[in-house]
């Protein structure tokens, strides 16, 4: 392995969290939905932390937490943050900026 794949490994380029509320179905809708677009879009490249408000609710301040679940991407930089189960990939890859926004009358020519 060359150093910058040793680095990659250690510091992903994607840093990402999601809140969520115990295991209940859009929980984990949302992580199952997270890992999905990750492996599609983001492979190798993204590391994920889950943080259960139910087990440690202190944490929701820390990034203003008001509705769960709550995805934040951390890094890249600047801070970004979706609510919901994470179901619709156009709306997370282009909340994520992975993808740019394309209105959809410019997709249709």
């Amino acid at each position: 392995m060359n150093a910058a794949a040793r680095a990659a490994a250690t510091h992903p380029e994607w840093q990402l969290k999601l809140y969520v509320a115990g295991h209940t179905a859009k929980s984990m809708a949302a992580l199952d939905n997270l890992k999905h677009i990750c492996e599609t879009h983001l492979a190798g490249r993204y590391s994920i932390e889950v943080v259960d408000l139910l087990v440690n609710p202190q944490l929701a301040a820390g990034d203003q937490i008001l509705a769960v679940p709550t995805l934040v991407r951390k890094v890249p930089e600047p801070m970004r943050k979706i609510i919901g189960d994470l179901s619709n990939e156009e709306r997370v890859l282009v909340g994520l900026d992975v993808r740019p926004y394309v209105p959809s009358f410019a997709r249709a020519r």
